[in-house]
C-alpha cells in the first residue's frame, strides 16, 4: 500500500524563505557566540532571528502566481482619516 505525492511537500518560495531563515538565525547566532556570549544566549539569538526573518522574507519574496502581497495592518488607521487639529 504504497501512495506516492504527486506535488512536492512545500512550495519552491517556501523553501526558500525557511532556508534564508534558517541561515540568517545561524549567522546570528554564531556571531552572538564569537561576541562572548554562552551557549543559550546564542542560541536563543539565533531562534529570535529565524522567527523574524520569516517574516521578512515571507514579504520580500515575491509569490509565485504574481500577485501582490498586502501590507502589514502594524499601525493602519493611524492617522487616516483623522484630523489633529
Amino acid at each position: 500500500m504504497e501512495k506516492t505525492l504527486d506535488h512536492p511537500l512545500l512550495s519552491l518560495r517556501s523553501s526558500l524563505v525557511f532556508l534564508l531563515a534558517l541561515l540568517t538565525g545561524a549567522a546570528a547566532s554564531g556571531l552572538t557566540a564569537v561576541a562572548g556570549e554562552g551557549a543559550a544566549r546564542s542560541l536563543l539569538a539565533g531562534l529570535a532571528a529565524t522567527g523574524l526573518a520569516v517574516q521578512f522574507y515571507n514579504r520580500l519574496i515575491a509569490t509565485e502566481d504574481g500577485t501582490v502581497q498586502p501590507p502589514s495592518s502594524a499601525g493602519a488607521g493611524a492617522g487616516e482619516g483623522e484630523s489633529n487639529g
